[in-house]
């Protein structure tokens, strides 16, 4: 009995092109591809979203192993989509950290920093709870199918081996950027009115009382009524993130 096994070295280029999507996007992804999560979690939930997604779009690559160029050239594709993928999902998270920064200053906590766990780098330390609060809730609340159902619909996005859309990818990137920016302000305007209002009145105060320390009032004073305001709005800021978040994913999942 012969077997035909000419058909493994096609299986094997698609499947390598299929990871090379998938486990770009899972390295950038916020929450599975932190520093903090070990190497070989990442890289088998990379090899098992493959396996799940190769049947489905094994049709899509056509390769021809006679020629290394092509396929060469639709590796450097697959990994320049699934960064575009990864990318977009990290920028969305970027608007908690512009929003942290921006309530540690309105606080009087700028000058307090703290290891990042998702990004291995200092950042103020209420941005740091932020973020870490958003990604929780993100698994919590499903939001992570969103981000599988908007990698199997990348390929009618961007078909294997069709030309990229660079103008649009390029678009997409600018828009995602400058909308984090504005939910984080968005997140932070009751922070900012207070900083604003507690600003004037310390100086209103000063004037008032020269002899008063207001240096050594007001800090305290600001920091504790700041965490009450916290309090206050932390639910109310974490479901606009999350309504925004899913605008983004809805966007990058069209057929899902």
């Amino acid at each position: 009995m012969r077997i035909d096994v000419s058909f493994l070295p096609a299986i094997a280029a698609a499947f390598m092109l299929v990871f090379a999507r998938v486990g770009t996007m899972v390295m950038l992804l916020p929450g599975l591809g932190e520093l903090s999560v070990p190497v070989r979690v990442r890289l088998t939930i990379a090899l098992v979203l493959s396996a799940i997604l190769l049947p489905l779009h094994r049709d899509a690559y056509q390769i021809d192993l006679r020629e290394f160029g092509p396929v060469l050239l639709m590796l450097g594709q697959e990994l320049l989509i699934g960064a575009v993928l990864g990318l977009t999902a990290r920028m969305t998270i970027a608007a908690l950290q512009t929003a942290g920064s921006m309530v540690a200053q309105q606080m009087g906590l700028g000058f307090v920093t703290a290891i990042d766990p998702t990004q291995g780098q200092q950042i103020a330390i209420v941005g740091n709870f932020l973020t870490v609060l958003g990604i929780t809730l993100v698994f919590a609340t499903d939001l992570h199918y969103l981000v599988i159902a908007a990698l199997n619909d990348s390929y009618r996005l961007f078909a294997p081996g069709a030309v990229l859309p660079v103008g649009d990818i390029a678009a997409l990137v600018t828009r995602t950027m400058a909308s984090a920016f504005r939910v984080g302000v968005q997140l932070s305007a009751p922070f900012l009115v207070f900083g604003l209002l507690f600003n004037v009145g310390l100086g209103v105060l000063a004037r008032l009382m020269p002899q008063m320390q207001v240096f050594f009032v007001g800090l305290p004073l600001s920091i504790l009524l700041g965490f009450l305001i916290l309090l206050l709005v932390v639910g109310a800021m974490m479901g606009t993130f999350l309504d925004y978040l899913e605008g983004v994913l809805r966007e990058l999942a069209p057929y899902s």
